[in-house]
């Protein structure tokens, strides 16, 4: 008896465990990039951007020019930074949406369908921190693959399209050095947007085993206040949708810059995030993960 009390610490822990060393990010890290989804997320990544060049060569051009809307296609072609602005316009509504929602939204909910979360827990990692760290995993792999995504289009819109400044609808020129600063600002509001339906979609998967309906729901439901957010009716009602501020990026556009809408774009895209971050929380530390 004296021997097996030598071994446990005043909490009843046995000794050298340290709950803050259990589940490393790196372990996490190294367990997701294995998976499949993510290696053909990272994938697509790097494809997308050559299939745009690729239709916007094949393309009729002509055509584009005719088109009395002026917006970001009408100037893909000027350079790789108004290519690659082109290609945050034509992902900002969907592909990065799936992303974000894919990777926070299957992290909780896969473990509980393959089992494999009960005995996480039981090895044992600390609810607190199995979900802080899953957290954690799946900003870095959704930020990293959004920006390779940018780091793809930069580099072969500019082999394509020459590295020349940015040349903006209206005319405006920006040049390379402040137009690489303006492509990270919108990156960075971009991420900070896409938390959004990230941390719902982390949320309901703390609620559900099914991951494809954690992934699933997340994406629905911003789907239909993206819908809702076209009824002019509602009037200032839109302005608090969670989809509301989805391309004030292009804000980064003007000169000079007009940051409003930005401001309330980032403020209000943390709240939902930490909104939907705590209910997160709140409900795994109540679920029964045994059953």
């Amino acid at each position: 008896m004296s021997t097996t009390t030598e071994h446990v610490q005043p909490t009843g822990a046995v000794e050298g465990y340290r709950p803050g060393r259990t589940l490393r990010l790196s372990v996490e890290l190294r367990r997701q990039f294995k998976r499949r989804r993510t290696i053909g997320v990272f994938a697509l990544m790097v494809v997308l951007p050559l299939v745009l060049i690729a239709a916007l060569q094949l393309g009729a051009s002509d055509n584009a020019q005719q088109n009395s809307r002026i917006n970001l296609v009408d100037v893909a072609t000027a350079s790789g930074l108004n290519f690659t602005l082109f290609v945050l316009f034509a992902t900002t509504g969907f592909f990065l949406v799936v992303v974000f929602a894919l990777f926070f939204g299957d992290t909780v909910a896969s473990e509980a369908q393959w089992g494999s979360l009960r005995y996480t827990l039981a090895t044992p990692v600390p609810r607190m921190r199995l979900l802080r760290q899953k957290w954690y995993a799946a900003l870095v792999l959704s930020l990293g693959a959004f920006v390779l995504l940018v780091a793809v289009a930069v580099v072969a819109g500019g082999i394509t399209f020459g590295f020349d400044a940015i040349r903006t609808p209206v005319g405006v020129t920006i040049g390379q050095g402040e137009g690489l600063l303006r492509l990270a600002g919108m990156v960075g509001y971009l991420t900070v947007h896409l938390l959004v339906v990230a941390t719902l979609g982390f949320w309901l998967s703390t609620i559900t085993d099914a991951p494809l309906a954690a992934v699933g729901g997340a994406i629905f439901t911003m789907f239909v206040f993206a819908i809702l957010d076209q009824v002019e009716q509602l009037g200032a009602i839109r302005d608090w949708f969670p989809t509301a501020g989805e391309f004030a990026w292009t804000d980064l556009l003007q000169t000079p810059l007009d940051s409003g809408d930005l401001f309330r774009g980032v403020v209000q895209s943390l709240v939902y995030a930490a909104l939907f971050t705590a209910l997160a929380f709140r409900h795994f530390a109540r679920r029964d993960v045994t059953s």
